[in-house]
């Protein structure tokens, strides 16, 4: 159960109890309920076919050979995709068939191993472990081990373990006995015991709750992924602001305008030491082990307390001792860019744009409420709540695939992961670390995820409409950054894909013979998919935004003033006048548009619909603003058909359902 509350009055809640009996751990009453995924299964089944049809279609148009480098490389992306999928869909028969040849006795839950193992077989992408597991189940049965987490006073919580020697896994596995609902077939919620898994792989983050008692089955899966060494420090003195030459904060890639050099964004409240401190007891490579009775200290490198940026050309999970550029006195990152064709060439300036970025956006998004509390992401908290040592692991030119990125997003007190990729879409490669919208979108993944449903859950935004809008967000969010008083549409990742009309189907317009998406949009096929389904959400949101600065004018920057010595921010022309202690409000119509919408991710319940988060940016107009905007807001959603009378019959889990767009408003608004 969620709850907001303000000034002792419960703003919204939301729960997800189960208003029945718990069974017995050993009970097999309510063990073989079969959650229902058959919709999802075919519908996912028409999605595959069709990108493999669409890349034989390129294949003929562009003339690329089976053989070709681009067919190679595409079949590294979409063979793995189709396993997991596929596996998923299909996995309740080989768990049949494992069962019957590895059986267990009823009610023998106390090993894991089996059911991780199986899950193991769905998850990996590599054929050669699935068939090493299978060949040799009771071997690896053997080599892994179990050892227990105790505490030393009780604190209520499930038994938990950790289980070593997983195959395919980059560290151990966590585990704990659980309930789980499932829909039943007459449309019902039941309980089934399962093990919950912490499975991290090297592209993958998995959640998993697979059933306790054989056959083990797939109940659900969440994945936490949304796609040199360090020189000694010096002393712990205080440090003048770096500089950076890079493509400054607004500047979204390379066809917009050339590299300046940008000092460091001191912030006394969002990174109170710079981007470049951070307390030994912190540092991951000290291990809590200080080697100067000192507190702080200081790095010269891309290395501190909100980000670890650096290469990663192996692909792996490794990053400490990854290389990362090293600078002197004064800090001036300041790396040519003439040899932009090689991509390693450029490494230090590659560096060098993702940590200037990351930290851009962990400071913006700080001041807009994504505080300690609220869990962001930095190695220290500075006795300001949360929980910390969870500093954005950033990863350059990433060897692990081409022509994306993604973010892995654990509880709070856990490392958030961002890769970003190469894209082979042009000759020379162009490097997603250039496109700030692209390194925007993923590091706002951590941010929806963490402030929906709260920082200790990452489960909220999985599937559906719920995981479509956390694309959707983070495609907002950077255009909103990119955005200028001159108004323009603008695609998603046109620059590194080297496609003028962007990745999305339509780029973000207040045109609708450009972007017709409405709420209905979402009944058509292909868009079962969270990116699809996030596009219908960014779109709305667009139009909202739009709204608001026909209302309330157009800030240039989105940052709110620099707070002063003493730790308070002034109103300059960004806030309206403060009153009282109310929190202020920005004045702009843009900055406006930014704030409800991150206030309406911590007042929205865990698993949203499209309905929720409406309500929930509406709501924090109420508590911002007494509600001055109540009319504007409703009206812009109308416009893509989320107005009043908007409704979805046979709403599932993953998406399903048929909708119907509604235009109308509230009665005040007519």
């Amino acid at each position: 159960m969620n709850i907001n509350v303000k000034d002792g009055k419960i703003l919204s809640y939301g729960n997800s109890f189960f208003n029945g009996v718990a069974p017995s751990l050993l009970s097999t009453e309510f063990h073989n309920v079969r959650p229902i995924h058959r919709e999802y299964c075919e519908e996912l089944t028409t999605e595959l076919e069709t990108q493999f049809s669409n890349f034989a279609t390129l294949t003929q148009t562009e003339q690329v050979p089976m053989g070709s480098q681009k067919a190679v490389e595409f079949d590294e992306y979409a063979g793995p995709l189709t396993h997991l999928h596929y596996s998923n869909c299909q996995f309740h028969g080989l768990a049949d068939e494992m069962a019957s040849t590895k059986p267990q006795e009823v009610g023998d839950i106390g090993d894991m191993r089996p059911a991780l193992l199986q899950f193991m077989v769905a998850a990996t992408p590599k054929s050669d472990v699935v068939a090493d597991i299978l060949s040799k189940f009771d071997h690896h049965l053997e080599q892994m081990t179990i050892s227990g987490l105790s505490h030393f006073a009780p604190d209520g919580e499930p038994a938990h373990f950790v289980i070593n020697n997983v195959p395919d896994t980059v560290n151990p596995v966590k585990a704990h006995l659980a309930y789980i609902q499932v829909p039943t077939e007459d449309g019902s919620t039941a309980l089934s015991v399962v093990w919950k898994f912490e499975v991290e792989m090297q592209d993958n983050w998995y959640e998993a709750a697979v059933s306790a008692l054989s056959p083990h089955r797939i109940i659900s899966v969440v994945d936490w992924a949304s796609d040199a060494s360090i020189p000694i420090p010096d002393h712990d003195t205080p440090k003048g602001p770096a500089s950076y030459n890079v493509f400054a904060w607004g500047v979204n890639d390379p066809s917009e305008g050339n590299r300046t050099l940008q000092k460091e964004n001191f912030d006394n409240l969002a990174s109170p030491h710079g981007w470049h401190s951070l307390p030994f007891d912190n540092d991951p490579l000290y291990e809590g082990v200080k080697p100067r009775n000192e507190f702080y200290h200081n790095t010269s490198t891309t290395y501190g307390n909100n980000v670890f940026a650096q290469e990663n050309w192996e692909g792996q999970n490794a990053y400490i001792n990854n290389y990362r550029p090293e600078v002197g006195s004064p800090a001036v990152y300041d790396f040519n860019d003439e040899a932009m064709e090689v991509a390693r060439s450029y490494i230090n300036a590659t560096v060098t744009q993702l940590f200037y970025t990351c930290n851009m956006i962990h400071d913006l998004y700080y001041r807009y409420g994504f505080t300690e509390l609220t869990g962001n992401f930095q190695q220290y908290n500075f006795d300001k709540g949360g929980r910390e040592g969870d500093a954005v692991i950033a990863n350059a030119q990433d060897g692990s695939g081409f022509n994306n990125a993604n973010f892995m997003t654990p509880p709070d007190g856990g490392n958030g992961r961002m890769r970003m990729y190469l894209w082979n879409t042009a000759n020379p490669y162009r490097d997603g670390d250039f496109e700030a919208g692209i390194v925007i979108h993923e590091f706002s993944h951590g941010l929806s995820t963490r402030l929906t449903g709260g920082p200790l859950n990452s489960n909220c935004l999985g599937w559906g409409e719920s995981g479509g809008m956390g694309e959707g967000w983070g495609d907002f969010l950077a255009t909103s950054i990119r955005s200028t008083k001159n108004y323009s549409d603008y695609p998603m990742g046109a620059w590194a894909a080297n496609r003028p009309g962007g990745i999305r189907n339509f780029p973000y317009s207040q045109d609708e013979t450009v972007n017709p998406s409405t709420y209905k949009t979402l009944d058509k096929p292909g868009y079962w998919g969270v990116h699809a389904i996030g596009e219908v959400w960014a779109q709305m949101l667009w139009l909202v935004a739009q709204a608001l600065i026909e209302e309330h004018g157009f800030s240039d920057s989105l940052y709110p003033p620099m707070p002063l010595e003493n730790g308070t921010v002034p109103e300059g022309d960004f806030y309206r006048p403060a009153v009282g202690k109310k929190p202020l409000v920005p004045k702009h119509g843009n900055t406006l548009a930014v704030q409800l919408v991150i206030n309406g991710m911590k007042l929205q319940p865990c698993q949203p619909s499209f309905f929720d988060a409406r309500d929930a940016i509406i709501l924090a107009d109420q508590e911002l603003t007494d509600g001055e905007n109540f009319c504007t807001l409703w009206k812009s959603f109308s416009l893509r058909g989320l107005g009043t009378d908007a409704d979805i019959v046979g709403r599932t889990p993953w998406g399903g359902g048929i909708r119907k767009d509604g235009v109308a408003v509230p009665s005040r608004c007519d």
